[in-house]
């Protein structure tokens, strides 16, 4: 008998664990100052007790930072180690970077930086930030309201219990992508659903 493939074994293993659904897109941000720093603060930082309570309060605190012209005129004179109370040199400069980056390129809303991801160029430009890979690039775009599948050690991890251990980064997402298609769920909404489950069991 012919073992199912990569997106039969996720999509069962996520029946088996999650149920049937729905699984809601996790929607994101509007601030394009808490876009950044989402992706820039986000790695290996347990994101609901850490980040997004400071991202919440950068949302309150810099209300004129929703846009990235805006954010940018923020770090112009304030720090933003200080704003989101995190002591990470590397982590700052990337979203110092990525600001640069976007505003170097005509990106100010949430619109704007959703439909400039359509061009796979515009992908490449911000891999080119540094401390920020493939998977902080389809994060970015979840971000925004694009659904996507940003595989992180939860995805990675759910999927090993489903007997796959050693995909690629692109084969697993395309899986994951596969899976979703499969169940009829979001992308995003499927991806979601398996960070919150695996998140909570570690």
């Amino acid at each position: 008998m012919t073992p199912p493939d990569p997106a039969q074994r996720l999509a069962d293993h996520v029946q088996r664990l999650l149920g049937e659904g729905p699984f809601l897109p996790p929607g994101g941000w509007a601030h394009m100052g808490a876009v950044i720093c989402d992706v820039s603060f986000q790695a290996r930082c347990r994101y609901e007790a850490t980040l997004r309570p400071r991202l919440l309060r950068l949302q309150a605190n810099w209300p004129d930072a929703a846009t990235v012209q805006g954010f940018q005129r923020r770090l112009a004179v304030e720090d933003l180690a200080v704003a989101m109370s995190f002591n990470s040199p590397r982590k700052v400069a990337t979203a110092h970077a990525l600001t640069d980056l976007l505003t170097a390129h005509g990106v100010d809303t949430r619109d704007d930086l959703r439909a400039w991801l359509d061009d796979q160029t515009h992908r490449a430009l911000l891999r080119t930030v540094r401390g920020v890979g493939v998977k902080s690039v389809d994060y970015v775009g979840n971000l925004v309201g694009r659904s996507q599948v940003a595989v992180d050690v939860h995805l990675r991890a759910f999927a090993t219990q489903a007997g796959l251990s050693d995909l690629r980064y692109e084969r697993l997402r395309a899986a994951y992508e596969e899976a979703a298609t499969l169940l009829g769920h979001d992308q995003a909404g499927l991806e979601h659903a398996v960070w919150r489950y695996q998140s909570d069991a570690v």
